[in-house]
């Protein structure tokens, strides 16, 4: 993978979990904490709680995706949790940000990154890396039978 595209990815699949950590610890903090919540107070260790999140985050893919670069023989493990990764990252930023763009009136918009896009991004993206492991490594095969 070129460093511009593993620049992407990661950025993507940072982005996304900062926006879901902040939004389960707003929620956590929401219902454990109302009166600091509604008065403004501890939104900025909810705030460093995602950005911490989603650096560790940029960090792994940052690295996972420099091991898919450097070798053709990776394992399945790492096939699929990048391709799930990758595309589950995608499906819940384009569920949550995309009713937010296109309705902004609706007040539910942004659960259908967080139950719908995401979870089904993070399914087929699993498969895709599979499939993709699962070509490589025959014709990996054939490169070594002849």
């Amino acid at each position: 993978m070129k460093t511009s595209g593993r620049v992407f990815v990661t950025a993507l699949v940072a982005l996304t979990a900062y926006e879901l950590a902040g939004v389960i610890a707003v929620t956590t903090a929401g219902l454990m904490f109302r009166e600091a919540v509604v008065q403004g107070r501890g939104m900025l260790a909810a705030t460093l709680g995602s950005l911490a999140c989603a650096l560790v985050v940029a960090w792994f893919t940052w690295k996972k995706t420099a091991s898919v670069a450097a070798s053709n023989s990776s394992g399945m493990f790492a096939s699929v949790a990048l391709g799930a990764i990758i595309v589950g990252a995608a499906g819940f930023v384009a569920g949550f940000v995309g009713p937010i763009i296109f309705a902004p009136d609706a007040n539910q918009g942004p659960l259908l990154g967080i139950f719908i896009t995401g979870p089904l991004g993070f399914l087929i993206g699993g498969i895709g890396g599979f499939v993709h492991w699962r070509r490589r490594s025959k014709q990996t095969m054939i490169v070594h039978r002849s």
